[in-house]
């Protein structure tokens, strides 16, 4: 996922333009670049291969780039590989515009061969390039004026964008524009802009937001302020946001990374998540996106949930909670397929679509079809102000706050907890959930924090564990029922950030595939805490056992029998066995870290992965 910053007003525009492209690290990224009208009326631009640090060694001390106007990125490498020639920003033949870009244009190899034949040569094999070059012609054609030129140029292209251009000829604007790609602009002192593709380069500087809608243009101006059109040349009103973002959740607090800061977030974060909708002392939840559309959820004949990734697992949770509590039927979707395999939609359907981002391209898509077919549409983000938050009919904030590691922590069990309270909400008002099993669950649920809270403190013992497992080649992680989402989940944490294989499966799957691959190199990862299905699951764990696997087992306080068969036992706090995944997972992101870190990762910024898929 790229990273976009932009400035315009009267500070010097390079260390703004730096600071923001350090922020937006955590995206995932591999060049930086930056483009700065500097006071002499120069174009300067430097960008490099590699991390913002590698650019700052490339540009050196007396870079020069002197001006208070300019554009910032940091590339995902999608059109080409990563390079010093791919990277942005671009420019146009003749040098005079410049621009940063997020998302892919699909129609570029068309455009190009046109722009070719008219006498365009193109530097790099990127489809930013094919773009500015395409404005630069449009505006030599039609004299037109640079944003005019904008807006002709992207009702001729298809695909996702949001572009930042700067112009030689008018160092007083910078013009800005989007289509499902995110892009926010901040509003500081008279005549200073901020833009950016989220909030984090912008708190430090203003609390005041815009955020950019599908096709809107917006040009920046030192003295005519802020004006915004769409690509019809309609002028928008903009509606101008307070953030609730504070600067101290975007550092690391003392930590050594993020993703660790933010796994021992998770007692506050659930905490936030469940805090105002859940009350004890009422014996009720209330959640303002389900009660306004109660008609719709009461007549509800199925639950659609579409994600990706660890968003996807989540909804695998919420898929046995809702069926157990609710007794609605339940399908959980990856996005990115259901749209292309011709789904059935009805409009008695609820779909609900999870993001932490959400800005997840093929989620968005997901979305769009849904309503296209009369669905009811409940959005769960974490993000305020969102591209999914905006599109849903209603929805609800997960409250995590900032997640800046790349592996999702915390995000995943806030909306867990979410998801959790929907589900025991919904079958309580349909009369499926009894009033004693409400109650029991209300207050199992209140307690999680604590829980998880004490769970954090075997963080000694499982970085030992981890020790143990970090020259694997490959693991299986093995979980029934509500667990197994869980188990798959572990998995994706261990690929993901210490690029080890890793299977997650269901546990009496074992048999049909995976047992093969079993020996004594090969650590099993076992969640087998109290529950229906134990004494299966401790069945399974001998079939192991017995095959010479490495065996660690996450299990129910105060269970030792199964201390004699695994080589390692990590002990969670007895729980409803509904609400087992909010702290089974939390071993496991642990292990994930720690082996990650022994194995030398970089465990914030994985390699290839980026924090949103904001292109398909």
């Amino acid at each position: 996922m790229c990273g976009i910053v932009g400035y315009i007003g009267d500070k010097e525009a390079f260390p703004i333009l730096i600071k923001g492209l350090q922020r937006l690290e955590y995206r995932g990224y591999d060049s930086a670049g930056v483009a700065i009208l500097n006071s002499d009326g120069s174009l300067g631009i430097g960008k490099k291969k590699g991390k913002v640090a590698d650019l700052l060694d490339y540009i050196g001390k007396d870079h020069g780039l002197t001006g208070s106007a300019g554009i910032g990125h940091t590339r995902w490498a999608t059109h080409g590989p990563p390079s010093d020639i791919n990277a942005h920003p671009h420019q146009a033949r003749l040098g005079e515009l410049a621009m940063i870009h997020n998302g892919i244009i699909e129609n570029y190899q068309s455009i190009r061969k046109t722009l070719e034949s008219n006498g365009h040569e193109f530097l790099s094999d990127t489809d930013t390039e094919v773009l500015i070059h395409l404005i630069e012609e449009v505006q030599k054609r039609s004299k037109l004026t640079t944003c005019e030129a904008v807006q002709v140029a992207l009702r001729e292209v298809e695909g996702a964008y949001a572009i930042v251009v700067i112009d030689q000829r008018d160092p007083n604007t910078l013009i800005a524009a989007r289509k499902s790609s995110p892009l926010v602009i901040g509003v500081g002192e008279e005549g200073e802009y901020y833009v950016a593709s989220d909030a984090t380069p912008i708190v430090e500087y203003t609390q005041n937001v815009i955020y950019l809608d599908d096709e809107e243009v917006a040009v920046m101006h030192r003295t005519q302020g802020l004006v915004i059109r769409n690509l019809q040349n309609v002028v928008i009103t903009p509606e101008i946001h307070e953030l609730e973002l504070q600067i101290e959740a975007l550092e690391k607090g003392g930590y050594e990374h993020f993703m660790l800061k933010e796994i021992f977030e998770q007692p506050k974060s659930i905490r936030d998540s469940i805090r105002g909708r859940m009350s004890l002392q009422r014996g009720e939840i209330r959640m303002s996106g389900v009660d306004d559309h109660w008609d719709r959820w009461k007549d509800a004949e199925r639950i659609l949930i579409i994600a990706c990734g660890t968003s996807w697992h989540a909804g695998l949770v919420a898929e046995y909670l809702f069926e157990d509590f609710a007794r609605i039927p339940v399908e959980v979707e990856y996005a990115s397929e259901f749209r292309y395999r011709n789904p059935v939609i009805r409009n008695t359907d609820i779909v609900i679509a999870i993001s932490q981002s959400g800005e997840t391209a093929d989620t968005l898509a997901a979305i769009r079809l849904a309503k296209e077919n009369g669905a009811h549409v409940f959005g769960v983000c974490n993000v305020v102000g969102s591209s999914i938050a905006r599109e849903t009919d209603s929805g609800a904030y997960t409250h995590a706050g900032p997640e800046i590691g790349v592996a999702s922590t915390k995000a995943f069990t806030a909306q867990v907890s979410i998801l959790t309270l929907m589900a025991m909400m919904v079958g309580k008002r349909k009369g499926h959930l009894s009033d004693k099993r409400f109650s029991r669950l209300l207050v199992e649920m209140n307690s999680i924090p604590e829980k998880v809270a004490t769970l954090l403190k075997q963080d000694g013992q499982i970085q030992k564990i981890a020790a143990a497992f970090k020259d694997s080649t490959n693991a299986l992680y093995l979980g029934r029922g509500v667990n197994f989402p869980v188990a798959l989940e572990g998995a994706l944490k261990l690929k993901e950030i210490s690029y080890i294989h890793a299977e997650g499966y269901p546990s009496a799957e074992m048999k049909h595939g995976p047992i093969a691959l079993i020996d004594e190199a090969m650590p099993v990862f076992f969640i087998a805490t109290m529950d229906e299905v134990y004494e299966k699951v401790v069945s399974n764990i001998q079939e192991v056992k017995a095959r010479g696997g490495r065996l660690v087992a996450i299990v129910t306080a105060g269970n030792k029998d199964l201390a004699k068969l695994a080589e390692y036992v990590i002990e969670v706090p007895k729980c409803d066995q509904a609400l087992a995944p909010l702290l089974t997972s939390i071993p496991l992101q642990l292990l994930s870290y720690h082996i990650a870190v022994l194995r030398n990762c970089n465990v914030d910024q994985p390699r290839n992965l980026a924090k949103s898929v904001t292109v398909e």
